[in-house]
């Protein structure tokens, strides 16, 4: 049985895999996975976002951790990209966080980051599996003076704080701005505000009031309504919302226009493209990025790379080519020159000084890139098998692709953190989008559609 998906560790909260038993296992288990080398305690960066249950996998996980004779730092309710930034600040030997990002609130997740602020890669995560689902560590861990201790840090706050404002330029402030951030009742509820206000923005918060259970509640990055009409409302310069955990984020223009995470890297590498600060003069995408970002990217002399779907794609890309710049339709979107992982506050924060170094409207920014017409299905599953190897999709996909010729394309997979098949078109025809995504979809209903 794999544990990890594309994004760490996600399921239903107090159901398996996400119960106690397993976080207990994986504190263990991480901390014996760490090269020990070194005569120091081993220290572990530990955060979360708003969640009920975080309560219950924070402290399984504490325990295991300092059973095996390493220290927990733990942060409480922070943006992941927040642990990403700390874990390398403090000097950490790994940082855990427990969310399930843009899921509803009764689902949870653990991902964790290595000491270079980098989500783990496969042969350590496999290595951390195999780890959990044996008994190889039943009857390890330190004894007497050797066992670790549990640390509850408070300043930290101000510490991410701090290094999300020196990522906009000394010269620009955000006097003048009327910005709403729907913060989703999630992790950045306390530490967004606080940074766009100490930056001069007027700041109007919704969606900052966290009970447990409202996380992601018809609200924040997967929810857009709720910005676009906060928008309209307090008739603001701009509308920001962040997803449950801080990564990504999506905005709203001054003409109450959905500005995605496409629209975004459309923004970000054309003003660096022209200041000279865009390394190869590539872009990170992936196999969902928007043609119409291709095109727009290509007329400036930019290439798009597309990868699989997926964070630690886009980094590895980034990483292996010198770039500094990729990101996912979602608003995930990796600015290398700051922070390891997507950083939905600094990338707003990037737009805002943008605008303001331009003297522009976001809608502006925007007016001259274009989306073509795309579309996608989520299809439950039962299950998930190869998908080669299921002939009624692959009919349906061979007869899709016929149809859209060099118009358009099709993308098929499977989510990597929930029971659901993807199904995206997209085609300068969006007619064509609807037909191929019925013929495709009716297929995968009929051979693998249901409850998991």
């Amino acid at each position: 049985m794999k544990l990890f998906g594309t994004d760490g560790i996600r399921g239903k909260a107090n159901t398996y895999p996400m119960v106690g038993d397993v976080a207990y296992k994986l504190g263990k288990a991480l901390v014996y996975a760490l090269d020990g080398k070194t005569d120091r305690k081993r220290k572990i960066i530990i955060g979360k976002d708003t969640r009920l249950s975080g309560y219950m996998l924070e402290s399984a996980i504490t325990s295991g951790v300092v059973s095996m004779g390493a220290d927990a730092y733990l942060v409480g309710p922070m943006p992941t990209p927040a642990i990403a930034f700390l874990v390398r600040s403090m000097r950490g030997d790994a940082g855990v966080v427990i969310s399930a990002s843009h899921n509803p609130y009764d689902d949870n997740g653990i991902k964790i980051f290595s000491k270079d602020g980098l989500k783990l890669d496969d042969k350590l995560e496999d290595l951390i599996e195999k780890l959990i689902l044996t008994d190889k560590l039943n009857n390890m861990g330190a004894v007497g003076d050797k066992i670790g201790r549990a640390y509850r840090i408070r300043d930290t706050l101000g510490r991410y704080i701090v290094f999300a404002k020196d990522t906009l330029p000394y010269s620009v402030s955000l006097d003048g701005l009327r910005v709403v951030l729907d913060c989703a009742n999630g992790a950045t509820y306390k530490v967004a505000p606080m940074i766009f206000e100490e930056l001069g923005a007027e700041v109007i918060a919704i969606n900052n009031q966290p009970n447990g259970i409202n996380i992601n509640d018809k609200c924040g990055s997967t929810y857009p309504k709720a910005i676009v009409d906060a928008t309209k409302l307090y008739r603001a310069d701009v509308g920001i919302a962040f997803d449950g955990d801080g990564d990504r984020v999506l905005m709203v223009d001054d003409r109450y226009n959905i500005v995605d995470g496409d629209a975004i890297l459309a923004i970000l590498a054309r003003y660096m493209k022209k200041r000279n600060t865009l390394k190869g003069d590539k872009v990170v995408g992936t196999v969902m990025t928007n043609y119409g970002l291709e095109m727009f990217l290509d007329k400036l002399g930019i290439s798009l790379q597309r990868v699989d779907v997926g964070d630690k794609n886009i980094v590895k890309k980034i990483m292996d080519e010198n770039l500094n710049l990729g990101g996912e339709q979602s608003g995930h979107i990796v600015l290398w020159d700051f922070n390891t992982t997507g950083d939905g506050i600094v990338t707003a924060l990037a737009i805002l000084s943008i605008m303001k170094q331009e003297n522009a409207r976001l809608s502006e920014l925007t007016q001259d890139f274009r989306k073509i017409p795309q579309k996608t299905v989520n299809v439950l599953v039962k299950e998930k098998p190869q998908l080669e190897e299921v002939e009624e999709i692959q009919n349906a996909i061979t007869k899709a692709k016929e149809k859209l010729s060099k118009n358009g394309r099709i993308v098929v997979r499977y989510s990597g953190t929930e029971p659901l098949l993807r199904i995206t078109v997209e085609s300068f025809e969006a007619a064509l989008v609807d037909e191929c995504l019925n013929l495709v979809s009716n297929a995968a209903v009929k051979s693998i559609g249901g409850k998991p």
